[in-house]
């Protein structure tokens, strides 16, 4: 606004003498003062009214956009099929079992039939760990040792069988001394259950199985008597076992539609959950939070709930819209994929905690019956009742670090003294 332009156009372009008023529009400071209050000072448009405040401690200021786009993390492409598939002839198709695990030495051990098969995913070579008959058979449940050589075998007559994957023998003496410090004397065969062994997990040097009778079993395999403590609280086959990060809780599911956490210290059950309506099967400790599991109903329920280990409050529950079959955290994001039978037979990833769905992998024509995740926690292997085994990069890849030192000259060649 110019207030002389306005003047003169209002007055008929007649240029009066300036009033002597005090209050008269003709006065600079009038003007000023106007033009202030009215905002019409062109000279601080998008500026600050004030001097801008000084920058407080430890208020980080924002960098300019040159550095915040080399901080920036790209967008993550998740690919919607599977990256490779084998075949997985003779799959038991049973939600109860857990036949498939994916060692720290980078090799996946599956149940099929009768036989436990071994996969080399660094060589992508695969050879038979042990076959049996049909008295102990078929294969139930499957369990890498923390040291990745060593696996523990579930049976469907009630029996544990150690092996050894460097020799294919069953293991009399075991080296796990990369985890638990020295050698010790192992059993061939663990016993003490009435029923199949659908359910195994370690804690460091602790094999704990669960059964259809019901009984959860702790194995201190370093000693000759192995049993050290049986946890009692189902009333139908345990299909879900899932030790803390910690080592100090574990979660049982059970077909009983119950989810227990136990304390290793006191050998009793911390809290008793009964908010499921189907079989807890799918369980997984949160990477990140020490406190936090994760629990999926069966074709009864379809729900995803998560569960604070200290309080026993629930803190969501999602409906999913199928059967939840298993569990997996995202160890570099705060993520969770969850695979699912009836009706989609698909992957979901989710974003944690607005449980935002971020992608749905479908490719398998049949449940998915059990995922693995590999060492680095980048790809996801998942096993089918259509009898295949699909592998994922659903969690992303791992970051290359180049070696920016530069290598000396002649560095080939041998010194001169």
């Amino acid at each position: 606004m110019d207030f002389d332009f306005a003047n003169y156009m209002l007055t008929g372009r007649k240029v009066e003498k300036e009033s002597s008023s005090p209050y008269s529009p003709w006065r600079e400071s009038y003007r000023k003062q106007l033009a202030e209050i009215f905002n019409v000072n062109r000279t601080r448009i998008l500026a600050f009214r004030n001097k801008p405040p000084t920058s407080l401690d430890g208020v980080k200021e924002i960098p300019p956009p040159s550095t915040m786009s080399k901080c920036a993390k790209r967008m993550r492409h998740i690919s919607q099929s599977s990256e490779r598939t084998l075949d997985a002839p003779e799959l038991v198709d049973d939600y109860y079992l857990n036949l498939l695990d994916w060692g720290v030495a980078n090799t996946l051990a599956i149940g099929l039939g009768n036989s436990v098969y071994l996969w080399d995913a660094s060589e992508g070579t695969s050879s038979e760990l042990l076959s049996t008959d049909d008295d102990c058979g078929p294969i139930t449940s499957v369990k890498w040792a923390p040291d990745g050589r060593h696996i523990a075998v579930g049976f469907n007559n009630s029996e544990v069988q150690l092996w050894d994957s460097s020799t294919n023998r069953l293991s009399l003496r075991i080296d796990l001394e990369t985890f638990v410090g020295f050698l010790f004397d192992q059993l061939r065969t663990l016993r003490g259950h009435g029923s199949r062994v659908g359910s195994l997990d370690w804690n460091n040097h602790i094999l704990t199985t669960g059964s259809m009778d019901g009984l959860i079993i702790n194995n201190d395999v370093r000693i000759r008597s192995p049993n050290i403590g049986t946890y009692r609280g189902h009333h139908q086959e345990v299909c879900g076992l899932k030790w803390s990060t910690s080592g100090q809780q574990l979660a049982s599911g059970g077909n009983d539609n119950l989810l227990f956490i136990w304390d290793l210290s006191c050998s009793q059950r911390l809290h008793r959950f009964s908010e499921h309506t189907s079989a807890v099967k799918a369980l997984a400790w949160c990477p990140f939070q020490s406190n936090l599991v994760a629990s999926g109903g069966g074709v009864g329920d379809q729900c995803l709930k998560f569960w604070n280990s200290n309080t026993g409050a629930c803190l969501n529950s999602v409906n999913t819209g199928s059967q939840v079959s298993c569990l997996l955290w995202n160890r570099h994001e705060r993520e969770i994929l969850s695979s699912h039978g009836f009706n989609d037979n698909q992957l979901i990833l989710w974003k944690y905690p607005s449980m935002v769905k971020l992608a749905e992998l479908h490719g398998h024509t049949s449940r998915v019956l059990h995922m693995s995740q590999s060492p680095d926690g980048y790809k996801v292997a998942s096993l089918g009742a259509d009898e295949t085994l699909r592998f994922w990069n659903v969690f992303g890849t791992p970051e290359v670090t180049k070696n920016t030192k530069a290598e000396e000259p002649f560095a080939s060649f041998a010194r001169i003294r």
